[in-house]
């Protein structure tokens, strides 16, 4: 190589040193503006991928989510990779908000908007159906059409309510009486459940259910808590049936709470629990041996329910969580004097009719159960919480 050539290669490396540098500081400051300094798809701060074929900023989790869409999106990091001068003047032209009035122009009020803390499925199928499906863009309105349907038919994968089988299911969702329905057979005339929305709720349990897409729907069946828990191996079908519920249920909302606001009621249409898991239980006299058993606590309904086992298809009991002012509180506790207990990190909760005692196994559940019924107790009762309370009692 003659030495005018080595001379010319020397030159334009600080020359394209230079553009790399100017063009990762113009994508750092741009990720710092409003709008693209959360991650268009799960709000999580400081995104630091980008989709250059989309010009939306995006954190690492949902940076790998669109590497599924090489038809759609390619990512790169702006902090890593190089940046063609064209790739950061598109990225000038669009970013998080340009983006979102087009692929989230039409998103219905009820629709489940993931977060950093959602399991995998629904984010991944929140940015197919944002960027590959393009179901919020008003180009193609079957998506909403199928949603806001009188009926809504989906078949799904259930367990067995005394086994561990999981079976074929034929579910249908109803906006005309506001019911859920399944059916055993295709064919079947009579269904083999009938469930209200009004106090149906669904969340997605991946890890309990022991599936990447388990679902966990709860209702109440003469005044106790069942669950049904069902999957689909194919994701767009169980998350699609999981926002036709949310749909559903914002109906009858809407129908049942026609002065409230849009946002009053979203927060109402699925609800995820507060705090789960394992704690001991012992009897009303205290001098029962503990038993373990599965707690899950909710704020919505203000109940502690308890389970045998996480999988259980009904409660063996609840109990409602009042106010300060009605004489419900909660405090740890020891386990002297305790019969049979295993473990050693206590709770106390007291009602207006009874103490009961809970013991947990480690002190970060300890810590994490007690600030979970703190948060219950804080909260202002509701009519229909008076209601529930009094049921409860006469329940007993």
């Amino acid at each position: 190589m003659s030495a005018s050539a080595q001379h010319s290669d020397r030159s334009k490396l600080p020359s394209s040193m230079a553009n790399l540098e100017r063009n990762n500081k113009i994508l750092l400051d741009l990720v710092r503006q409003p709008g693209n300094n959360l991650c268009a798809d799960c709000g999580v701060p400081e995104p630091d991928w980008a989709s250059y074929t989309l010009g939306v900023f995006v954190c690492l989790n949902c940076s790998g989510m669109h590497r599924n869409l090489p038809a759609v999106s390619k990512v790169k990091s702006i902090r890593l990779d190089h940046w063609d001068d064209s790739l950061v003047e598109f990225m000038q032209e669009r970013g998080n908000s340009a983006a979102k009035a087009i692929f989230e122009k039409c998103v219905p009020a009820f629709f489940y908007r993931p977060q950093q803390k959602d399991c995998v499925v629904l984010r991944d199928q929140w940015i197919r159906a944002k960027y590959e499906r393009r179901e919020f863009t008003e180009e193609d309105n079957y998506f909403l059409q199928a949603y806001n349907s009188d009926l809504f038919e989906s078949t799904l994968w259930k367990k067995g309510k005394d086994n561990k089988q999981f079976l074929k299911r034929i579910f249908l969702l109803s906006r005309k009486d506001f019911t859920l329905r399944y059916f055993i057979k295709e064919d079947s005339k009579v269904p083999k459940a009938v469930i209200s929305m009004k106090n149906l709720n669904a969340v997605f349990q991946p890890e309990k259910i022991g599936h990447a897409h388990g679902l966990q729907i709860s209702y109440l069946e003469d005044e106790r808590m069942r669950n049904l828990f069902v999957y689909h191996t194919n994701g767009q079908t169980v998350v699609s049936f999981f926002n036709a519920i949310r749909a559903t249920r914002f109906a009858y909302l809407l129908k049942k709470h026609p002065t409230l606001r849009d946002n009053d009621l979203i927060p109402q249409i699925t609800t995820l629990c507060l705090k789960e898991g394992y704690m001991e239980k012992t009897g009303p006299t205290q001098r029962e041996p503990f038993k373990k058993r599965w707690f899950t606590l909710c704020s919505m309904n203000r109940k502690l329910l308890y389970f045998k086992s996480p999988l259980d298809a009904t409660e063996l009991g609840a109990v409602f969580i009042g106010t300060e002012d009605h004489g419900y509180s909660v405090s740890e506790s020891s386990s002297r004097g305790m019969r049979g207990g295993r473990w050693h990190r206590g709770i106390t909760f007291e009602t207006p009719g009874r103490q009961f005692v809970f013991m947990c196994e480690q002190e970060q559940d300890q810590k994490e159960w007690m600030e979970a019924f703190r948060k219950v107790i804080s909260q202002p009762m509701t009519p229909e919480d008076y209601a529930n309370e009094a049921n409860l009692r006469r329940g007993k």
